[in-house]
């Protein structure tokens, strides 16, 4: 699994749970593979770091499949507290069967010193001293590139923290930023949505989950395959996280005056918030079109929306619509992100993006944002979704999608949701919402509610 995600981009969610049906493997053997694989992908910088030192050579001079190798040693060692002589054995086992026995040797002498210290020791060993460096440290301690350190500090309003020394003898800066990585590095429970009209959280609780605390389709479920649940295998229920959840429903409690029947979904693939708003059409006699650039999400949003009766799904790019301007009440633009905001998850989504991805994508995330604002009517509302707390790809989009415009007036978003605690950005954009993992258990998903006037 982890040499598919590093040499091959697999996707971990998407490929893990393949290949634990392929070799059939169920409950405690599943759980450890999904530990082994999540956690060494979540404290990859951090473990590279111990060998590196421990093999006294840089990482990329280690043969790939040995690094992956001792990678997953250090996480049993470090990570998991396995007894050193069967982590190690295990690794000396497996680096034979993928390269055979000569290079079997390096790999025990190796992990026979990560083996002399635990996680917390071999930091204060490879980090940067946190009142010399607070980002460079942290970055290392929970596994994540500085720059995404940086963009969170700077998300957070902590960024000259990050940048600058502290004071020799002062504690290190940082402490939301921190707050917020250790987050990502936990195991993020699985949030199941349930379609409005077509499913009950009761019956969701009945099958094994618990009430979400916010949104009124949600509940978690600890522990489990949520595709054995009937609900989710008949498509009546889905796995969502709660912030996507609510992110759908503060477009639905925008107030609009007049018609409220065309709704559009600009980016719908893989389906998630699109079949949410598909429920929610359909109580209110509204039909949704679901459009997406690429055929094989839009592929996906169709699978996700079956048995949907008020949508239509539609391949079209929301930069060149396919529809007419002014033609919808309700927009959402959940625009193409960097992901950053949902690294509990993907944790390799860390290792494969860095700053220019993001400067690449915010041209592309203000042309969907313009293009979402011409497709709502005079009066109609507009939600500006992404899963990301970097500053150039929230509140940077906006200041250049609404420059030189006096047709969009910016709704009070954490008002549309006043019963999720903390969720206003620091002023002057107080009326964004940005939800964090270390204070909502939810993706860092930002929302801006904007109503076309005019």
């Amino acid at each position: 699994m982890l040499s598919a995600v590093t040499s091959r981009d697999a996707y971990a969610n998407l490929a893990l749970a393949a290949t634990l049906r392929e070799r059939g493997l169920r409950g405690p053997d599943a759980a450890l593979a999904t530990e082994l694989v999540y956690g060494t992908l979540r404290n990859r910088l951090c473990y590279d770091a111990v060998i590196g030192t421990c093999a006294d050579r840089d990482v990329a001079r280690i043969d790939p499949p040995l690094l992956e190798v001792l990678r997953l040693g250090a996480h049993q060692l470090l990570g998991m507290h396995v007894p050193p002589h069967a982590a190690v054995a295990t690794s000396v086992d497996l680096a034979v069967d993928v390269r055979g026995r000569r290079p079997s040797g390096f790999v025990n002498a190796v992990l026979r010193r990560v083996a002399l210290h635990d996680q917390e020791s071999w930091i204060a060993v490879v980090a940067p001293d946190r009142s010399a460096d607070p980002a460079g440290h942290l970055a290392v301690r929970y596994s994540h590139p500085r720059w995404i350190v940086l963009s969170f500090a700077e998300a957070l309003g902590e960024a000259e923290d990050g940048m600058l020394p502290r004071e020799s003898g002062q504690p290190g800066g940082l402490a939301l930023t921190e707050a917020a990585l250790a987050a990502n590095q936990e195991r993020p429970v699985v949030t199941l949505a349930a379609v409005p009209g077509r499913c009950e959280v009761a019956e969701l609780v009945a099958d094994g989950a618990a009430i979400a605390r916010w949104s009124p389709f949600g509940g978690y479920l600890d522990h489990g395959d949520p595709g054995a649940i009937s609900a989710v295998a008949d498509g009546r229920a889905g796995v969502q996280d709660e912030a996507s959840q609510l992110a759908a429903l503060a477009l639905t409690r925008a107030e609009i005056g007049g018609k409220d029947r065309a709704w559009l979904d600009m980016c719908a693939g893989p389906g998630g918030k699109a079949r949410l708003l598909s429920g929610l059409a359909s109580e209110r006699g509204a039909m949704l079109a679901a459009a997406d650039a690429h055929e094989h999400r839009a592929g996906l949003a169709a699978k996700a929306l079956a048995g949907a009766g008020h949508a239509r799904v539609l391949t079209a790019d929301g930069t060149v619509p396919a529809w007419r301007p002014a033609a919808f009440d309700r927009v959402l633009a959940d625009v193409p992100c960097s992901g950053l905001g949902s690294l509990r998850r993907r944790p390799e989504a860390r290792w494969r993006r860095d700053a220019h991805d993001v400067e690449s994508l915010s041209g592309l995330q203000a042309s969907l944002l313009t293009s979402a604002v011409e497709a709502a009517r005079p009066g109609g509302v507009v939600a500006y979704v992404t899963c990301s707390p970097h500053l150039a790809e929230t509140i940077g989009v906006l200041e250049v999608a609404a420059a030189g415009r006096s047709d969009v007036e910016v709704l009070d978003a954490p008002e549309l949701l006043a019963e999720v605690p903390s969720l206003s950005c620091s002023e002057p954009n107080a009326r964004y919402a940005q939800f964090w993992p270390h204070r909502h258990g939810t993706d860092a998903i930002f929302i801006a509610m904007l109503r076309r006037v005019g």
